[in-house]
């Protein structure tokens, strides 16, 4: 049995239990190659109710904090972590962009299923806010689909993201694959990349339902 399987199977029921997450749209998870799921990031948990929900194992990148701790509580997050399919990587440097998305590159061309929220970081207010072009590149560079998908709740079970979370109702909502075949080899173009961007996130608010603000995350942050 894999980490992964294990988790499922002993924590499973528990997070099922406690989050009743509602799945909308996974038959349009293709079941075998590369695939990009983008979505939306409200909080913490996001990552750790995701694969719960899938039959596919997927990957993510995680900080690497979150798998450097000391003692048995710091050996039991980076076993749990790593098991549900983090990839810790060390994003504050000044290359931490890159090694992220040579990350998902490299994911995808093993013909794995790879996560990405293109907002970068948990949104501040619940808004849905501009996406960086790292999901674009990595579409054109590897001509995987995008599944966009929509985590809907999850807010209101841990707000603010930090805290232990608190039952609720959870919604996972995946749309329609989208393929960009018809720009291979323009992804050095900006044009492009924002083009392509934009779209994946005009389906994940579709998805989401949520408002949509026109500035990057990290700037409203950081206001």
């Amino acid at each position: 049995m894999s980490r992964l399987a294990l988790i499922k199977a002993v924590l499973g029921p528990i997070l099922r239990l406690m989050f009743r997450p509602q799945v909308e749209g996974a038959e349009n998870i293709p079941g075998t190659g590369p695939v990009i799921l983008a979505g939306n990031h409200l909080t913490f948990i996001d990552s750790m109710i995701m694969p719960i929900c899938l039959d596919r194992p997927v990957h993510y990148i995680g900080k690497d904090e979150y798998v450097t701790g000391k003692g048995l509580k710091g050996r039991l997050m980076a076993w749990f972590f790593t098991s549900c399919g983090m990839i810790p990587v060390d994003r504050d440097g000044g290359r931490g962009g890159v090694a992220a998305l040579m990350t998902g590159r490299r994911v995808l061309e093993e013909g794995k299923m790879f996560s990405i929220y293109p907002e970068g970081t948990r949104s501040p207010d619940g808004r849905l806010y501009r996406g960086r072009t790292g999901i674009a590149r990595l579409t054109l560079m590897t001509g995987a689909p995008v599944v966009p998908f929509a985590m809907i709740g999850t807010d209101k079970i841990q707000p603010g993201g930090a805290g232990l979370p608190r039952p609720g109702k959870v919604t996972v909502r995946f749309g329609e694959p989208m393929e960009f075949s018809r720009y291979e080899g323009m992804d050095r173009d900006r044009y492009v990349l924002r083009a392509v961007t934009d779209s994946v996130m005009s389906e994940v608010m579709q998805l989401s339902g949520q408002e949509y603000v026109d500035m990057y995350a990290t700037k409203a942050k950081a206001a």
